[in-house]
């Protein structure tokens, strides 16, 4: 007899039936797609600002010490202001080295141009980096080509230091170029302490920023030029880091001063401040901190997302819970009569209860399902668009949604089970 009247129920109120496993399909599917993308979300934004710049600066502990002093720069050929150039592949050595996504290094001085003095940056623009460290190879592409992803190449192109035959080759900037009449194919000659260098323009550029002002070439032609052979100035690391917390804030004051509990879990996390720690410990010449306005960005940035999806989320939830409990309240409405004879003949409240939730709970099954796929589809839909990438699938969305499915059908069944609570069969029976 269950059975028999289950069966009824979905043959003679199907098309109920049917709008509520749509409503429960559509919360499904909202709650499972902002649910992966929000576990998934934190690499993908992080990926995003990365073409924003690096987040970390590494210096020299002497040149640490004088920015914090005087807040100035200095042009001083003093070793302790630099870094040796063969400590750049200890980055790809630490903990979280698979985190570093690009770095490189920088030197920087005057030279004469035409009688005007400029301003040269050596660094590393698209440089394959060997590095070998107990009998183990490191090995990375990297350079400014994805740390400075947003210049707009006027004309020409970016140094190729792969297929370039020599290093006798620079970029420069708008304002440079301008003012001194340059073109893509002119030949530049730069006047320094160190030597006088003939260069190749083979691409002028525009950042929005004081670099327009800049001359770029290679590193190591920039070494030649100031006389800093083997050293350089400052590296820059673009990371992909975790959000500070109350953790990393306390461990970036003093970390022995936390518990070695506390100190794992730390280490063990990409934030900034270990990271940073971490560079410190391979380099032990080196001060290196975070680029603050970058990190902080990634973190308010990250939260604020995380919150609007969680939002997303509840709303929609919220509205599957009011749409079903309208739709279960309207059937048990119509059913009335049928509800009030079940009672006049001996079923209790709790059996009738029972037999309206297990129709609801199989409609819910089923809607669910088809949400969860309409959900991942609606994932991708949103990688794709947003970030360029697929969304991973994160196994626990699956229990998870499983659960607020349940939760919302109960929560929109309780009017229903309320009115079958209440109903008499006296009244229904008698149409009073």
């Amino acid at each position: 007899m269950f059975f028999r009247m289950m069966k009824g129920t979905f043959t003679r109120q199907w098309k109920k039936m049917l709008m509520i496993a749509i409503t429960i399909a559509l919360g499904a599917s909202i709650a499972t797609a902002m649910l992966n993308v929000m576990m998934d979300v934190g690499d993908k934004i992080n990926e995003e600002l990365k073409t924003y710049g690096a987040n970390i600066s590494v210096v020299s502990k002497t040149a640490a010490v004088i920015g914090d002093l005087y807040d100035m720069d200095t042009d001083e050929r003093n070793e302790k202001l630099y870094l040796k150039e063969d400590v750049l592949g200890e980055l790809l050595t630490i903990f979280w080295a698979n985190n570093i996504r690009d770095f490189a290094p920088f030197n920087d001085g005057k030279a004469k141009l035409g009688g005007t003095d400029v301003k040269i940056v050596g660094t590393w623009f698209n440089y394959h980096l060997s590095y070998v460290k107990k009998g183990t190879e490191y090995t990375r592409d990297t350079g400014l080509v994805n740390l400075r992803s947003w210049w707009d190449i006027k004309s020409g192109r970016w140094i190729d230091q792969q297929t370039e035959e020599n290093d006798n080759v620079c970029m420069v900037g708008a304002n440079v170029a301008k003012a001194q009449n340059i073109s893509v194919g002119d030949n530049i000659t730069l006047l320094s302490t160190g030597s006088t260098e003939t260069l190749k323009v083979v691409g002028i550029f525009e950042s929005g920023d004081d670099e327009d002002d800049q001359i770029f070439l290679p590193l190591s032609t920039c070494q030649k030029l100031t006389e800093t052979e083997g050293y350089v100035r400052r590296i820059s690391v673009s990371a992909i880091t975790s959000p500070d917390d109350e953790l990393s804030e306390r461990a970036a004051k003093d970390p022995s001063l936390l518990s070695m509990a506390d100190y794992d879990l730390w280490y063990c996390t990409a934030y900034v401040s270990s990271i940073c720690y971490q560079i410190q410990e391979a380099i032990d010449t080196a001060s290196a901190s975070a680029v603050r306005q970058i990190a902080d960005s990634e973190g308010g940035i990250l939260e604020k997302t995380k919150l609007l999806m969680t939002l997303i989320t509840v709303l929609s939830l919220l509205g599957a819970a009011i749409g079903i409990s309208n739709l279960v309240t309207s059937s048990v409405m119509e059913r009335s009569q049928e509800l009030g004879l079940m009672k006049a003949i001996g079923a209790k409240n709790g059996q009738i209860t029972v037999l309206v939730l297990t129709e609801i709970g199989i409609v819910a099954i089923i809607g669910a399902v088809v949400g969860y796929f309409m959900g991942f589809g609606f994932a991708q839909i949103i990688g794709h668009t947003v970030f360029g990438s697929a969304i991973q699938m994160n196994g626990i969305v699956a229990f998870l949604v499983a659960l607020l499915i349940i939760a919302v059908t109960i929560i929109g069944s309780i009017p229903a089970m309320r009115m079958i609570l209440r109903l008499r069969p006296s009244e229904v029976l008698h149409g009073r």
